[in-house]
């Protein structure tokens, strides 16, 4: 009994962390995107890959003060896993900022839209992770009403072809090797942030202002910094502390392809916040596709909570309860255990 206690007193804990991790990371993100559109729509401030690399440094010494106070403890990790996976994580960035630009809004929107299945298809083939037909088809109802809501104009050409599918692959082998590393490793995400965003900060630092003046034809370091304009970098930095911290936080405790779908559902947050709060145009197609939306985001979750739950027995069950008496292994050691095979299997094919 004692055990069956102290299992669901684990679970608990763990839900609560889950939760409060996914509202940390809606809230940081919705606050973001309204505080960077007024920088760079309302105040004219479009460097967009190079505020990222601004956000990535605050992010880093934020960390490393904490880590000073001793909020966290500092873990080493391999340097090249580190290397890799920082240059991938801000390759992917650079990669996302090209595509937009090269790109129609819509095709950019679909580029966005494609990273959940083509992570399904990567987890599929490599870690033999199984999703069932409910998950799929509530996944294929997020995107359609996404789709639906934000796609506007469809035009192709081969070059923004070419680096939508660079965005792709990267971010999708980025946030599969965020989930895989705290794990394999036994790392927190803080950790692995801390560890990681110097050198994503570096690559976008050096290629961000070269990447931002071929989109825009501005430079930088030549553009006049108001008071107003260095008031709103300075909140999006602190914003974006919470922001990066929360990224890597929801795909530790959850998945890649959750943290797609939470992705989604600050997409249909900031339409209905910009036209509550910014009046940007609405229609009756924007309603249509966040209902549908909503709808695929509802069954994703209670599919997922019911297949959980379903796992939660098994584990709680009296002949798993016997089996872990006999072997005197602790359910978070065997859990530790399954992820290092699992990462096992997947890192000759990853970058790392």
């Amino acid at each position: 009994m004692d055990i069956q206690e102290k299992k669901m007193g684990e679970l608990t804990g763990y839900q609560l962390g889950v939760i409060g991790a996914l509202f940390l990371s809606v809230a940081s993100s919705v606050s973001i995107v309204i505080c960077n559109k007024a920088l760079m729509t309302n105040l004219g401030f479009p460097f967009a890959t190079t505020l990222t690399s601004w956000h990535l440094m605050v992010t880093y010494c934020t960390l490393h003060v904490a880590q000073r106070l001793n909020f966290f403890e500092n873990k080493r990790i391999d340097m090249k896993t580190v290397i890799l996976f920082g240059i991938l994580n801000g390759v992917s960035i650079g990669f996302l900022n090209l595509s937009l630009g090269f790109n129609s809004i819509g095709f950019y929107q679909m580029t966005k839209l494609a990273i959940i299945p083509f992570t399904v298809l990567l987890e599929t083939l490599f870690l033999k992770k199984q999703f069932s037909q409910k998950i799929k088809l509530s996944l294929f109802l997020l995107l359609l009403g996404v789709g639906i809501a934000s796609v506007t104009d469809l035009q192709l050409n081969f070059v923004g072809t070419v680096l939508s599918l660079l965005a792709i692959a990267t971010t999708c082998v980025g946030q599969i090797l965020t989930n895989t590393i705290q794990k394999r490793l036994n790392v927190s995400s803080t950790q692995l942030l801390y560890q990681s965003a110097p050198f994503q900060a570096a690559i976008l630092f050096v290629t961000g202002p070269l990447v931002d003046q071929y989109l825009t034809k501005q430079n930088v370091f030549a553009f006049k910094y108001s008071p107003l304009v260095l008031g709103f970098i300075i909140l999006s930095c602190v914003i974006a502390v919470s922001v990066n911290f929360s990224t890597f936080l929801v795909i530790g405790k959850t998945s890649p392809v959750t943290y797609q779908v939470l992705g989604h559902l600050k997409t249909c947050l900031v339409l209905g916040f910009g036209y509550t709060l910014l009046h940007d145009p609405f229609t009756e197609k924007n309603i249509i596709g966040i209902l549908v939306a909503i709808v695929g985001m509802g069954l994703y979750s209670y599919f997922c909570t019911h297949e959980n739950k379903k796992k939660q027995m098994v584990d709680l069950s009296p002949s798993s309860q016997i089996k872990d008496k006999d072997s005197n292994t602790p359910l978070l050691g065997h859990q530790e255990k399954e992820n290092h095979f699992e990462a096992k299997k997947a890192a000759k094919d990853s970058l790392v």
